[in-house]
């Protein structure tokens, strides 16, 4: 049975451990950050860790990303814009030449598993990350796969890691109860408020009829946007964003206004210049466009799920409810200002400050100098090294 440990810092206010952090330790110089998730993709988790790699390359740390785009890959089955390396021993040889201080392995795919397998195999300390329900989109796309089968593969895939990062506090919770990893660490996320801002308002984006319900993500099952899509809302609906479900439900909704993926200012333009957010997945571990439309001054109406439950204060920002339509009835009632000034504490460098600080060396004999979970530096040598596991 594994032993989690849940950080008293982890289960406190997400904004207060962010300025306790030390100084990130000049002895990290060089990272592996291994995900099967990366560009050209378009989603939440992809563009988590973009901004990350930038902001720890912006303080000198070389990070190496070993990801789906130098491997040879294939479409991912049912989800065919997403690519998956079906070369993943290829790796091995690529982070051992690279000699890394420290290696965090981000998802639960073949660069991901096979990373794992051999870290464990070596004997060497790693941290991961949970950025999707595994178990959950296994079933939902091969529904004879119990549950409980794909959970039992997500904790072989984090048992050994030294630290488990989880967005929500709420997912960690449920992570616990579920007895998947061995220390889960909140990792607040962050969001760019000068990117999302109210000022990037724009009459001739929706030139619809009003109030316009926003969705902003991926096209897929797993986020049921069929429950979004026949409500009967006045106004109009629209969706951001594409994948695998996209011309099915293009074809049964054809009053929904369909725009794709958007980018960087003209993303930000829909979002600043929509009503109310519609937030309708069931399955999510955080979702980064609820921030987005926040800081956007749009306030969200979604279902219960980590990640809402932990961002949205009823008749602040939004509104949550089982009944979906009632919810965006009651968040199209919130103020635009106050949904904004809910999130302007959560900046992109906290959040990074908190995933370098729990980063630890591959080799315990290593003797590199990180940051524990109470914000206090150790030496993390033999002695050292042997009590932290």
């Amino acid at each position: 049975m594994n032993l989690i440990d849940v950080s008293s810092s982890s289960l406190r206010s997400p904004l207060a451990p962010w300025s306790a952090l030390p100084e990130p330790e000049p002895a990290l110089r060089r990272l592996v950050l291994v995900t099967d998730a990366w560009k050209p993709q378009t989603n939440g988790v992809v563009n988590t860790l973009v901004r990350l790699v930038e902001h720890l390359e912006g303080q000198g740390v070389e990070v190496l990303v070993i990801a789906p785009d130098s491997h040879r890959t294939l479409p991912l089955p049912s989800y065919p814009e997403i690519r998956v390396a079906y070369d993943p021993w290829r790796a091995i040889p690529r982070i051992q030449a690279f000699k890394p201080d420290a290696i965090h392995v981000a998802t639960e795919g073949p660069l991901g598993f096979w990373t794992v397998g051999w870290l464990r195999r070596q004997g060497l300390r790693f941290t991961t990350s949970f950025h999707t329900r595994y178990a959950e989109y296994l079933s939902a796309r091969v529904p004879v796969v119990p549950l409980e089968w794909g959970y039992q593969v997500v904790r072989w895939f984090h048992e050994r890691a030294h630290h488990t990062l989880v967005s929500s506090k709420t997912l960690l919770e449920e992570l616990r109860e579920r007895r998947v990893a061995r220390k889960l660490v909140h990792w607040p996320r962050g969001v760019d408020a000068n990117l999302f801002h109210p000022d990037r308002k724009r009459r001739d984006v929706y030139q619809l009829p009003r109030p316009i319900w926003l969705y902003v993500g991926r096209v897929a099952v797993e986020k049921t946007l069929d429950d979004f899509l026949k409500l009967p809302l006045e106004g109009t609906k629209v969706v951001v964003g594409d994948g695998p479900s996209r011309a099915e439900l293009e074809a049964k909704y054809p009053d929904v206004v369909w725009r794709g993926y958007r980018y960087k200012e003209d993303l930000a333009a829909h979002f600043a210049s929509a009503d109310c957010f519609v937030f309708p997945s069931r399955t999510e571990t955080f979702g980064n466009v609820l921030l987005e439309a926040m800081a956007s001054g749009i306030p969200v109406a979604s279902v219960p799920a980590p990640g809402p439950i932990d961002l949205v204060e009823e008749g602040v920002n939004g509104a949550i409810d089982d009944q979906l339509m009632r919810a965006c009835l009651r968040a199209l009632r919130c103020s635009h200002e106050k949904a904004r000034a809910s999130i302007l504490g959560r900046t992109l460098r906290a959040g990074h400050e908190v995933f370098r600080a729990h980063l630890v060396p591959m080799r315990p004999e290593a003797g590199v100098r990180f940051a524990t979970d109470d914000g206090t530096g150790v030496d993390l040598g033999l002695a050292g090294a042997a009590a932290a596991l």
